[in-house]
């Protein structure tokens, strides 16, 4: 996180006594990244956060992934896709390799599990519902159009008040804003496409009182990523207050402001954040390219390093008419093949001055697996749309 929040009770000096009205010490923890080097902040609990009295296994739903051979663009389609209704434990994988995992899932109505993810943080896009995240740090409302970013191992849980569509990013490490929008210091600068006052972090502390509490915890060992369920002495949910630059937070599309040029822009002008070995771009309702011979699409272009997942959320997708992808798919276009517009689609753009299209696409730089969710739910027929045709 770029900028310094305090919420709450905290101690005028940090790593000092700091004790309730009745004189008891309350108990300081540092969350902090990459060894004390880089983000943190101090939370300050009631009870003891490392106090448990039992751990076992918790078995993950399915994180395997297998090889996009023989190479193929692919077209999932996420809205037939059937999942369990707990926003964390009943996520189905779309895709992965050892940067970042996509995952699916609709949620009920009902809270979900207390969950850490102690792999990477999360960056949760919100395709559709409303609610709020609980978290350590205090609580999160989220809508429609929002990103919730959520840092590597803090406990939270989600309480949607309707059937939510989520659209989960699992990094292998932490996900921020693009360092080229960024100051030397970490303010967000001038051409960025968005701002500080656009992230919400949580505004309150959320006390929470309880015994014996389960949490689903997510982690990394040396055979892999793994699963354990922890039972806390006390609720996770006792911060009082806390200080510092690492906190969860949300962003909404909306206030994104899209960088369009006099011909088509390449999609790094549309990313959002990155991560290690990927990036996060939107793709959102814009003035196209104003140049009079412009061509409003894409050209064609080769992934030569990386694999791009496009993830079509609203709108009408000008470049890919004619090949099934509608709101709600997801196309995999791996590195080694060159793709871009229908063909039908080139033609049909020219002299257009607006997009009324949202998107959110993922680019990594290592090669995607397809999970069980995403085999599940694929579009066999796509890889032929260019062509019309298959041997």
């Amino acid at each position: 996180m770029a900028y310094y929040r305090s919420v709450g009770d905290v101690p005028r000096t940090r790593h000092t006594q700091h004790r309730d009205e009745s004189g008891r010490l309350r108990f300081e923890e540092l969350m902090g990244e990459e060894g004390f080097s880089s983000d943190s902040s101090l939370l300050h609990h009631r009870g003891v956060p490392s106090a448990i009295v039992a751990s076992e296994v918790w078995d993950l739903p399915d994180q395997g992934a297998e090889p996009n051979h023989p190479l193929a663009p692919r077209h999932l389609r996420l809205h037939q896709l059937e999942t369990g209704p707990d926003a964390v434990a009943d996520r189905r994988l779309l895709l992965g390799n050892a940067d970042v995992r996509i995952s699916y899932v609709v949620t009920g109505t009902d809270p979900s599990a207390l969950y850490r993810d102690a792999v990477g943080d999360e960056c949760v896009f919100v395709e559709t519902g409303s609610g709020v995240v609980e978290t350590v740090f205090g609580v999160l409302p989220y809508r429609a159009g929002d990103y919730v970013v959520l840092p590597r191992a803090t406990t939270h849980r989600w309480l949607p008040a309707e059937p939510s569509r989520l659209y989960c990013i699992e990094a292998s490490g932490h996900v921020a804003p693009p360092e080229r929008y960024l100051s030397r210091y970490g303010q967000l600068l001038e051409h960025a496409p968005y701002c500080e006052r656009d992230l919400h972090g949580p505004a309150e502390p959320l006390l929470v009182e309880g015994t014996d509490v389960e949490v689903l915890v997510k982690h990394r060992t040396s055979a892999g990523v793994v699963g354990t369920r922890l039972v806390h002495d006390t609720h996770p949910f006792d911060v009082v207050g806390w200080d510092g630059c690492l906190y969860p937070y949300t962003f909404n599309i909306e206030d994104y402001m899209p960088i369009t040029g006099k011909v088509h822009q390449p999609p790094p002008v549309h990313q959002v954040f990155e991560g290690p070995r990927f990036v996060v771009c939107n793709f959102l309702p814009r003035k196209v390219d104003y140049h009079p011979l412009a061509v409003p699409v894409p050209y064609y272009h080769s992934n030569v390093d990386s694999d791009e997942v496009m993830f079509y959320v609203a709108g009408d997708y000008e470049a890919r008419k004619g090949s099934g992808i509608g709101v709600g798919s997801v196309s995999l276009h791996p590195g080694g093949h060159a793709h871009g517009p229908q063909p039908a689609a080139i033609e049909a753009s020219l002299g257009a001055e607006r997009f009324e299209e949202s998107a959110v696409m993922v680019d990594t730089f290592a090669p995607l697996g397809l999970g069980e969710g995403g085999r599940a739910c694929e579009d066999g027929d796509y890889a032929w749309s260019w062509a019309g045709r298959r041997l």
